[in-house]
């Protein structure tokens, strides 16, 4: 499933559940070839409109609870955008503080830094490891950068607040990629599918002539779209909902509109 796109996905699940009502749909006829004599322990109208209304109301509340979640850790997500932006930017503008060579090296770093965090926010699957590495190796470069330049600040009160800036760079680096392995579990999502299946099978059966297949065709689309965007808010990179990186593209462009002396070290793209 993860290899599918969200489009084939919801496809192949609508195309289930259309399989599904037309099921219901003949195990209706065949029933009623045969008459069941009244009281002989057929269902009525009545019995079938509970059932419908208790199985649309479980579904609803299932996929409202999984959309909830979905949500939740979107809106984790985009947070913790906006935490790292000003994480790096307030790095940044500490590295300034130090005396050269420290300060260009810190300060490029940083940058670069900032410029891989971009392109890994929209990175496809294919170069996405190498990303990765980089991200990884520019950190470690940051640290040991900062190492080099602490003996210099160490007898300074401003020497904790660089490492303070720089450890929670490298800490939110670990919780955006926490935050991107937080799903919702996969046996819930095929539950659902399952479940959806199950509700068109019984809208088959329940529903009866054009008018009532047309309204269960309908609401077979909008249970299974409901799905669809559950499953693309759990597939942060490549899905087509994906958290705002604004903060971090308005922190890379401030870069630019630094004055000459304080951004020295950064190398303009």
């Amino acid at each position: 499933m993860s290899q599918l796109s969200v489009v084939g996905l919801g496809g192949l699940l609508f195309a289930f559940a259309l399989a599904g009502a037309f099921s219901g749909q003949l195990l209706w006829r065949r029933s009623h070839r045969e008459s069941v004599p009244p009281g002989a322990g057929g269902i009525s109208e009545t019995q079938e409109g509970y059932v419908v209304s208790a199985v649309l109301g479980l579904l609803a509340l299932m996929l409202g609870f999984t959309l909830a979640l979905a949500v939740d850790r979107f809106d984790t997500r985009r947070a913790l955008v906006l935490e790292e932006a000003n994480a790096i930017g307030t790095a940044y503008l500490r590295a300034q503080l130090l005396a050269e060579p420290h300060r260009a090296r810190l300060s490029n770093l940083l940058v670069e830094y900032t410029d891989n965090r971009l392109a890994l926010a929209s990175a496809s699957s294919r170069d996405m490891p190498t990303l990765l590495a980089r991200n990884d190796r520019l950190l470690t470069d940051v640290w040991t950068a900062t190492s080099a330049a602490f003996p210099t600040v160490e007898q300074l009160d401003f020497s904790t607040s660089l490492l303070e800036a720089m450890n929670q760079v490298i800490n939110l680096d670990i919780a955006r990629k926490a935050s991107r392995l937080a799903h919702v579990p996969a046996l819930i999502l095929i539950f659902l599918a399952v479940y959806i299946v199950a509700t068109a099978g019984v809208l088959g059966y329940v529903l009866k002539g054009l008018r009532g297949q047309l309204a269960g065709a309908f609401l077979i689309t909008l249970l299974t779209l409901v799905l669809v965007v559950i499953i693309d808010l759990e597939r942060p990179t490549a899905g087509g909902i994906q958290e705002s990186q604004a903060p971090m593209q308005l922190f890379r462009a401030s870069l630019k509109k630094l004055p000459a002396e304080i951004s020295a070290g950064d190398q303009v793209r």
